[in-house]
């Protein structure tokens, strides 16, 4: 649906599901996106969140798989989507390792950021990191999002609180089209 030179940003099927089932019970991934203490999931959980969300699609989300060279390596979306103040936090995960580091991320988040302010018409875009996830905060700012505000010592991490940083995007600041 959406595509870069890298990546096209598609709608979840029922096929990635497996795929991201293991995405969901690796734990470099799970500690990467911070939050929750990671889980096992397993894939019939996986299958009942799709049957809700494909029986019932959120107002205020939009979620997209993230494919590269023919396979899904992740998920990115926009969720708590204001349709008043237009304004919608971003998230992402890139699963698959073999693409980190590479630009696959950072090429996703320019995608989903061209969705929220040429094609929805929003006004801002947030999101949440924790410190921790270097590489993420080095990829958003490479893509225009500022630091906004620091949580400090607000997420429980492998063993430790690290702050959880608060970053965004207002669509005149936005280097997009």
């Amino acid at each position: 649906m959406l595509r870069g030179e890298k990546v096209t940003l598609r709608a979840v099927a029922r096929g990635d599901l497996p795929r991201l089932r293991e995405f969901a019970n690796d734990l470099e991934v799970e500690l990467a996106g911070g939050g929750d203490p990671p889980a096992p999931r397993p894939l019939e959980r996986i299958e009942k969140d799709f049957e809700r969300e494909v029986s019932d699609l959120p107002r205020d989300k939009t979620n997209f798989a993230i494919e590269a060279d023919g396979e899904c390596i992740g998920t990115g979306g926009l969720f708590n989507i204001d349709w008043t103040a237009r304004h919608a936090e971003l998230g992402i995960g890139i699963g698959d390792k073999e693409y980190w580091g590479r630009g696959y991320g950072r090429e996703a988040v320019g995608l989903l950021l061209d969705y929220a302010f040429r094609l929805r018409n929003l006004r801002r875009v947030w999101l949440e990191v924790h410190s921790a996830n270097e590489r993420a905060i080095r990829a958003y700012g490479s893509c225009g999002f500022v630091e906004e505000g620091r949580m400090r010592g607000h997420v429980w991490l492998g063993g430790r609180y690290v702050d959880n940083v608060i970053m965004g995007l207002l669509r005149e600041e936005w280097g997009g089209p």
